[in-house]
């Protein structure tokens, strides 16, 4: 399995209903793209998020699964929507997972 993790930072005029918006958009995904097994999304509360203000996480069955996620159409709808109310910045990262037994 493979565990895709992305961290958003937005301007300040971005409201918490466009983010809720987003984050919507976002785990509606896992039922229009195949190998999603859990997507998750939501605002931070840390106060060691260097400015980031909204997590998102995707467990996808493998790596051709993760492959086909970021330019797909559906994906791709849901990064225009978020640059147009203000993101500005996002870190992301992917690794590999055991399955637990």
């Amino acid at each position: 399995m493979i565990e895709h993790i992305v961290l958003f930072k937005f301007k300040d005029e971005t409201t918490n209903e466009q983010k809720e918006e987003g984050m919507k958009r976002l785990r509606h995904l896992k039922l229009e793209l195949p190998g999603i097994v859990d997507i998750q999304s939501n605002h931070n509360f840390s106060d060691r998020s260097k400015g980031y203000e909204m997590g998102l996480t995707v467990r996808f069955t493998d790596k051709a699964s993760l492959e086909n996620y970021g330019p797909s159409d559906e994906h791709q709808a849901v990064v225009s929507y978020l640059k147009s109310i203000g993101m500005v910045d996002t870190l992301a990262v992917d690794f590999e997972i055991s399955e637990e037994k």
